[in-house]
């Protein structure tokens, strides 16, 4: 990027567009922000906080007209809506982009618009279960994927111009075809989030009248189903907008548990040793180190004495190192090498530094 001042607007400005606008401030690179969001007590606050220059008194306002960038940062059909307005507003080489979980539909959207030179899908691996301007974060996308989905007119020299965006939030930016985009989150985020729903559910209906399924409910079942915590309502959306790839990993997965179904009620040995060696290798395999599209759960877990003060005890080292706690809990079913108290943070950082802390005070910690 010139050192002459580069000019983005948002369209949509709550968690993930403020976290987007923080991030590119914290570089100090040479901008000029531009906001719109229906409601303007979070603009009037960004603008307060040196985040954004300007607000946008409308989607379709003529100040779009200066902008190099143009963020979408709303939900796959309010973008699309947002989007009709924007066609007569470009600058020669803006970029439009979004930041939708999901990305046929936009990328169609974008092409029957006349976008074909101008769009470029983005797809931010990372989230949080709050919402809005006020919890956003200037690293929120640190280390995350942030998935790029280059429309059928769009230029190498305007991928690469927004792959250096991307880059100087300390994201790590992956270029895929939209509809294999799709695919791979139907995979990885949306097949996992009907799975969980639906084991949930599945031992709801087979519970009995004493709870006694969800009172003894262990760390390993907690682990699985954590996702389906997450809202209805976006995660209805999100299937009715990729449909077509959820059917396909849908229907893979169901082939998957006949087989599994095969093996368990034909007691075969191999088949069943099979299913899991291969799991585990590939479980194992899979790296810590990049957020992805699930929320991640930071835990520590730690033996203690069934004590009175117990819990206050290590709440309070805690509280004194000035870290955070998220939740704390007694887990009643222990059915793996797990200690009895679970401590959850806001970030891995806080979880290191809280089992480092413990550790020191002779607390014995087990790590999943």
């Amino acid at each position: 990027m010139s050192e002459a001042k580069t000019t983005i607007a948002f369209i949509g400005f709550g968690l993930i567009g403020g976290s987007i606008a923080k991030g590119f401030r914290r570089q100090n690179l040479p901008l000029h922000i531009l906001a719109y969001a229906r409601g303007r007590e979070a603009l009037m606050q960004a603008r307060e906080d040196g985040v954004i220059d300007e607000i946008l008194d409308s989607p379709g306002d003529k100040r779009l007209q200066s902008c190099d960038y143009i963020f979408l940062c709303t939900p796959v059909a309010d973008a699309i809506r947002y989007m009709e307005a924007l066609p007569p507003l470009l600058k020669e080489g803006c970029i439009v982009t979004d930041v939708g979980s999901t990305k046929t539909e936009i990328h169609q959207a974008a092409e029957s618009l006349g976008l074909s030179r101008s769009f470029i899908g983005g797809h931010p691996m990372a989230g949080s279960e709050k919402s809005g301007y006020a919890h956003s974060t200037d690293h929120l996308v640190e280390n995350a994927y942030y998935v790029l989905t280059p429309a059928s007119g769009v230029s190498d020299t305007q991928v690469e111009a927004l792959r250096e965006l991307v880059l100087s939030l300390g994201a790590i930016p992956l270029i895929l075809d939209c509809s294999y985009h799709d695919y791979v989150v139907a995979a990885i985020s949306h097949l996992p989030h009907i799975i969980a729903s639906s084991l949930v559910n599945l031992v709801k209906d087979c519970d009995d009248e004493q709870h006694t399924m969800k009172n003894v409910a262990a760390g390993g079942f907690k682990d699985i189903t954590r996702i389906a915590s997450s809202s209805p309502v976006m995660w209805q959306q999100i299937c009715l907008t990729n449909a077509g790839p959820i059917e396909k990993v849908l229907s893979d997965y169901i082939r998957s548990l006949n087989h599994a179904l095969a093996s368990v009620r034909q007691g075969d040995e191999t088949s069943l040793y099979r299913l899991f060696d291969e799991a585990r290798d590939f479980r194992d395999s899979i790296p810590d180190a990049s957020a992805g599209p699930l929320k991640k759960d930071y835990s520590i877990y730690c033996d203690i004495v069934d004590e009175s003060g117990a819990i206050a005890t290590i709440a309070t080292i805690l509280a004194s190192h000035q870290i955070n706690i998220r939740n704390i809990g007694i887990l009643h079913n222990r059915e793996f090498e797990e200690g009895v108290l679970k401590v959850e943070f806001y970030d891995q950082e806080s979880a290191d530094q809280a089992a480092a802390w413990l550790t020191r005070f002779q607390y014995h910690l087990y790590k999943r």
